[in-house]
């Protein structure tokens, strides 16, 4: 995996709570980066992290809000 520059080993990760609890679609965020906020698909704990910009996680929760 490709280094994102920022260390996410202790990193506490929570899951949406949209999520059901039979494994199905999952998405987790991690709290607690400075301008950041790390996303992965909980089903792959070890896969690739998407790293979007805190302002863009704003809008797209408040766009998810909206609807």
């Amino acid at each position: 995996m490709a280094s994102s520059g920022f260390d996410l080993s202790t990193a506490t990760w929570r899951k949406s709570s949209y999520s059901n609890g039979t494994g199905g679609e999952c998405v987790e965020v991690a709290d607690g980066l400075v301008g950041v906020v790390p996303v992965r698909d909980s089903k792959v704990e070890d896969g690739p992290v998407l790293m979007v910009s805190a302002a863009a996680w704003d809008g797209f929760v408040a766009g998810l809000k909206a609807h």
